[in-house]
Parts: structure tokens; C-alpha cells; sequence
């Protein structure tokens, strides 16, 4: 079941992204090096919650929240899914009602940024019809990794 976010639940959305992407950026942040920096994950999730222009949902599974995902502002902003239910179709559920949503809210060119070196998400998205788009950016994050940039027409 895909459902809106409650605004209490920054806790639950830091804990998926926090295990999803342990799990899938151990090459990029190794935990020895650069742990998971909960405190700003934490604050970015209430800001996000507390915004009117970004929507955020939740999948559960048996009434347990198993992933999320964000949108805004002609953005694809956030997919996680905790290791566990990853090829269970629940991102690719997530990922088609994020680009409903988007097309809802009059977004014709959707965007997203991915880590350059997530080569599994990079994937995943190529086979739904996004391809880069030539912009980069620096992550926020030590050590700094580089974000590539994604485009797909929707509408």
C-alpha cells in the first residue's frame, strides 16, 4: 500500500534511507570512514515533511513501512527501499506513482539526481526511460561523491 507521509514520521523515512543506503553506497561512504550522518538526514526529513511544494509517500508492506519515496518541483527527489524488499516491484511501483504524481502537479520533463557510482539505481532508471542529462553536482556529504543528473518526459 503507497501512501501519503504523515508529518511525524521524519523517524521512519531517516530509517529507510538510512538502511537503504548503507546498503547500496558502502563503496561510496564506507561506515568506517564516513557513518551515516543521521542528525542532517533527520533535519532534511522534517524540512521536507514541513514543505508545501514537496509531497512524500510510503510503502508498507503488512503495515510495516518498507520504502519511500519524495517529489517536487518537477523533481523525482528521493526512492529508497530497505534491502530486504528491493526487487519485490515495490520501487517500481514507487517510481511509476511518483511520475503520476509529478504529471499531476503539471510536470512535463521530470528530473533526478543519482549518484554517479550507484550503478544499480542508474540502471534501474535507464530501463524506465530516463537518460542523463548532461548536469553533475558534488554531493553535500564528505567525501564529496558526484551526482549525475536524469530527464524523462512524462505527460
Amino acid at each position: 500500500m503507497i501512501r501519503r507521509a504523515r508529518a511525524d514520521e521524519s523517524e521512519t523515512l531517516l530509517r529507510i534511507q538510512r538502511e537503504a543506503g548503507v546498503a547500496a553506497f558502502s563503496h561510496v561512504f564506507p561506515q568506517d570512514r564516513f557513518p551515516f550522518p543521521d542528525a542532517e538526514i533527520r533535519a532534511n526529513w522534517k524540512r521536507a515533511l514541513a514543505a508545501a511544494s514537496i509531497e512524500i509517500y510510503v510503502a508498507d508492506v503488512d503495515d510495516e513501512p518498507v520504502a519511500s519515496v519524495s517529489v517536487g518541483d518537477g523533481f523525482l527527489r528521493t526512492l529508497y527501499v530497505l534491502p530486504a524488499h528491493q526487487r519485490s516491484g515495490i520501487g517500481t511501483a514507487l517510481h511509476d506513482h511518483a511520475l503520476a504524481r509529478l504529471r499531476a502537479l503539471g510536470t512535463h520533463e521530470a528530473r533526478l539526481w543519482t549518484l554517479e557510482e550507484n550503478h544499480s539505481a542508474r540502471s534501474f532508471y535507464e530501463r524506465r526511460g530516463w537518460r542523463p542529462n548532461g548536469e553533475t553536482r558534488r554531493v553535500e556529504f564528505p567525501p564529496h561523491p558526484l551526482d549525475v543528473g536524469y530527464s524523462r518526459p512524462i505527460g
